[in-house]
């Protein structure tokens, strides 16, 4: 059964010049292993992160760096929850997500699908 559909895009080069214009903002909103990563990695990343809260139903409170993506040895990307995100999605009863990520045309864009 899906509990919930999330969505996102994000223009690259916008979210490369928030990440040089705000201290700080990359280490609020990514993991020890993402940071570091291209541009249009981290904003597919981050462009993921908001698909899984807004499939998580957007409660106030969950933290950035409570979700990653990482890479499976094949190169296909999958969610790690932890914290404020896991407990969400224990709330909703989540047994498995999905996520894929896209980047074209300065466009990075995530689906995330949440199933009990």
């Amino acid at each position: 059964m899906i509990v919930g559909i999330g969505i996102d895009v994000v223009d690259v080069d916008r979210f490369a010049a928030s990440l040089r214009r705000t201290p700080g903002l990359s280490d609020r909103l990514f993991t020890a292993g993402e940071a570091g990563l291209p541009s249009g990695s981290l904003a597919g990343r981050f462009a993921a992160k908001e698909a899984l809260a807004k499939a998580l139903g957007a409660p106030a409170g969950l933290a950035w760096r409570d979700a990653e993506v990482v890479n499976e040895a094949g190169g296909r990307p999958r969610l790690e929850m932890s914290g404020t995100v896991a407990g969400r999605a224990a709330e909703l009863g989540v047994a498995t997500s999905h996520v894929s990520i896209s980047h074209d045309g300065g466009i990075a864009s995530a689906i995330v699908v949440l199933e009990g």
